[in-house]
């Protein structure tokens, strides 16, 4: 394990030829991360609700309504198989030309593949060609959004000040629940104002074309903002590693399979509650579906003051200690959070679902700081990456494992079983890492084992 750093030694000195981050650039690169994350999660989020709600009907008709839902969560499940892959490319050309151009190509290929989503015609009129089209661009959204979170998070946590690297970090962080916000919340309106036959015919393209606004001020941003100082050094010292992934695999082989671990609880329970839990509270429970959308708004929007103040505790007390608290919270709370969400009741819903989301809060906040603090500058991005993107694959199966095991069990307790045990995985994995808070960014970064 390598020695903790000297707290007194500054991590930039006169040798290095870039300056320390002015506070004021720090928060630009820290907004900037924000907006651009919370576009490219709103994209590949729409796509999840769009499937809970209506791709059963619009792209799977001839199928009864289990198959059909089924169907379109592997669909779904598509875009986390694409994830590993574009986590790969993006973080192999992230470390050896740069953070910022990799972060302006993702949101592009994310956004053309969103707004020709909505563009794109259904069963009924194209037959079978319009699924496959579908799990085309899905694939697409997936491979852009692969390479979305290493880069977002490293200029956040490369551009921070030392001892705030948990803080800034978290930033990026928050686009996932803004991303959720803002594409639930529009699905809500439209929901709310448009009938039944409108929604399915015209109203949940909506979102998907109106991505392309948004893409264009996410571009803007992102366009001005620096790129990383550290990551520059690494460039101008021409000590860019060659062949960065296959570097990271077989350099930090636990790291990443450790940190993949320890994320997995945390991504696979989001995707139970934001994108299964949609599906089954309004066709089994009784839930009205405009109500639980906005309920889903209103936790999501509960998660962003939840994650900062996460990332910022996580300064002050270390990052592996909330990992393995909200684990172990998140396992012990999965059978009453169920019982909760069983009641039918919109406000125990709710009640419920800010016990989850606190628990997840207290991994996703210090994650980006974590996750970068576990690897060198010049492979941080292929393992920051990787290690996400392995749990994504997992993550993103689970609303296709969920509607299983239900269909098998006919129980929502199998679903609450199967998340004690996913939480008690990323326990296990959060234990066996090491603590980084004292570890610089330079260097051959923390190894999971001496």
């Amino acid at each position: 394990m390598a020695a903790p750093r000297d707290p007194a030694v500054p991590l930039y000195t006169a040798r290095h030829t870039h300056a320390l981050p002015s506070l004021g650039s720090s928060r630009k690169v820290a907004f900037a991360s924000l907006i651009g994350t919370t576009i490219e999660w709103y994209d590949f989020f729409i796509f999840g609700t769009a499937a809970a709600l209506v791709f059963n009907e619009v792209f799977f008709p001839s199928f009864d309504p289990v198959t059909g839902t089924l169907a379109a969560f592997a669909f779904f499940s598509v875009g986390f198989i694409a994830r590993p892959v574009g986590g790969a490319v993006f973080a192999h050309y992230g470390d050896k030309i740069g953070r910022k151009p990799m972060l302006v190509y993702s949101l592009l290929l994310m956004g053309a593949a969103t707004v020709l989503m909505g563009l794109l015609p259904g069963y009924a009129t194209i037959g079978i060609v319009a699924p496959v089209l579908l799990v085309t661009l899905r694939f697409a959204q997936g491979f852009g959004v692969g390479g979305e979170w290493g880069g977002a998070a490293l200029m956040a946590v490369e551009h921070a000040p030392e001892h705030r690297r948990g803080f800034y970090g978290a930033w990026p962080q928050v686009g996932v629940p803004a991303g959720i916000v803002l594409g639930t919340g529009t699905y809500a309106l439209l929901s709310a104002t448009l009938s039944d036959e409108q929604f399915l015919d015209w109203g949940w393209r909506v979102p998907f074309l109106a991505s392309a606004l948004l893409i264009a001020v996410g571009m803007w941003i992102r366009l001005t903002v620096a790129e990383s100082p550290i990551f520059q050094e690494t460039l101008d010292a021409k000590a860019a590693a060659k062949m960065p992934v296959l570097e990271a695999l077989e350099t930090y082989p636990k790291e990443i399979a450790l940190a993949a671990g320890s994320f997995v609880a945390t991504h696979a329970t989001f995707y139970i509650v934001s994108v299964w839990l949609i599906s089954y509270a309004t066709t089994k429970l009784g839930y009205d579906r405009t109500a639980i959308l906005t309920a889903n708004a209103s936790l999501s929007l509960s998660d962003i003051p939840m994650i900062l103040a996460f990332g910022l505790l996580s300064d002050h007390v270390g990052r592996r200690k909330l990992f393995l608290a909200g684990m172990a919270v998140l396992a012990l709370i999965a059978i009453p959070y169920f019982m909760l969400v069983s009641t039918g009741n919109i406000w125990l819903f709710l009640l419920g679902g800010l016990g989850v989301q606190a628990c997840r809060s207290a991994v996703y906040g210090p994650q980006s700081a974590y996750f970068a603090e576990q690897f060198s500058t010049r492979m941080r991005y292929s393992g920051s990456s990787l290690a996400y993107q392995f749990a994504a694959i997992f993550g993103g199966m689970s609303p296709l494992i969920c509607t299983a095991l239900v269909a098998m069990t006919r129980s929502l307790y199998s679903v609450a079983v199967f998340v004690i045990v996913i939480a008690l995985i990323s326990f296990a994995c959060s234990y066996l890492m090491t603590e980084t808070l004292r570890t610089g960014l330079r260097g051959d970064g923390a190894k999971a084992f001496g």
